[in-house]
């Protein structure tokens, strides 16, 4: 499930910031930026927006009076580089409120308060779909369905439209994509480390910096969406 959301901010700096903050998390998509409010109204009504980031200082009308106007508004975070405003603009339920400059850190908290279908970082993993004590599954690969020792495989990486599982001896090349995965493995062994990977935590030699090393030859990028979660799970 996706999240859509737009960005009311007139400073091409900022615009560019929230822009590559959002690609990050794969769980959201940018319908539009726009400089300034009124520019937006059309759209919201028109489109289905689930969250808006919203500055203060605008053009026209202030982000605050534009708030005033929306009789449902969807999920706010509000962006300013002027503190003395974040008081007020609880009084309107916004999600939360980021004082520019804001890290990739902060922006991340930020986006994990809203509430809505989707689920925008990662959480407590949901129960696995497949019986822990399975030992093996099918995989389809080509016309074939291939029987693959679970605890063979050390990780799962995104290609395109496609999954590569690697084992100990073999790599498999699978139509299903990584969310399959991640919803039909068990969770408490196979943790989502990055966008594109997966991994069998019980084949981590080490953790060092952004990255978990497999062995002497195999190293596994940590995505910053992912980090604080995984690390907080394996440390358990």
């Amino acid at each position: 499930m996706l999240v859509h959301c737009i960005i009311i901010e007139d400073q091409p700096p900022a615009q560019r910031v929230l822009q590559k903050f959002i690609a990050e998390m794969e769980t959201m998509v940018l319908k539009g930026v726009f400089a300034d409010a009124l520019k937006a109204i059309e759209f919201i009504n028109s489109e289905s927006v689930d969250l808006i980031f919203l500055d203060i200082h605008l053009p026209k009308i202030s982000g605050i009076d534009f708030l005033k106007t929306l009789h449902k508004p969807p999920n706010i975070i509000l962006t300013t580089a002027f503190s003395e405003y974040a008081l007020e603009s609880y009084d309107y339920n916004v999600v939360d409120y980021l004082l520019k400059p804001f890290s990739f850190e902060r922006f991340v908290k930020a986006v994990s308060k809203i509430k809505t279908k989707d689920t925008l970082t990662q959480k407590e993993p949901k129960a696995s779909k497949m019986a822990t004590n399975k030992e093996f599954i099918f995989v389809k690969c080509g016309y074939e369905l291939v029987k693959i020792d679970i605890d063979q495989i050390r990780y799962i990486q995104s290609d395109a439209d496609y999954t590569e599982l690697y084992t100990n001896d073999k790599k498999y090349l699978t139509p299903e994509p990584l969310r399959h995965w991640e919803e039909n493995l068990d969770t408490k062994t196979f943790m989502r480390i990055h966008r594109s990977y997966i991994v069998n935590t019980s084949k981590i030699e080490k953790i060092i910096g952004n990255k978990v090393r497999l062995d002497q030859n195999t190293s596994l990028p940590i995505g910053r969406a992912f980090k604080e979660n995984f690390i907080r799970l394996v440390t358990k």
